[in-house]
């Protein structure tokens, strides 16, 4: 005598806006990773980048934290 497990419960539906938000959400997502998986395939390719060619790590990080703090002065 065979078990056959418990059928899946179904599925709690969205509203239409709750289910916009979530495919954005995975839009924005999908966004990234393909900038990632590109710049991976570049490497790939063409090998590491020289690193007189990159950004120190400190100036991408105050660059970064203007950006933030600009977008949080514009909100308030």
């Amino acid at each position: 005598m065979s078990q056959q497990p418990d059928p899946a419960p179904a599925r709690q539906p969205l509203d239409e806006h709750t289910a916009a938000a979530v495919r954005a959400y995975a839009a924005d997502q999908r966004a990234k990773v393909d900038v990632l998986a590109s710049v991976l395939e570049d490497i790939a390719e063409h090998g590491y980048p020289a690193a007189e060619s990159g950004v120190l790590w400190e100036d991408a990080r105050d660059a970064h934290l203007e950006r933030l703090a600009d977008e949080q002065s514009r909100v308030a």
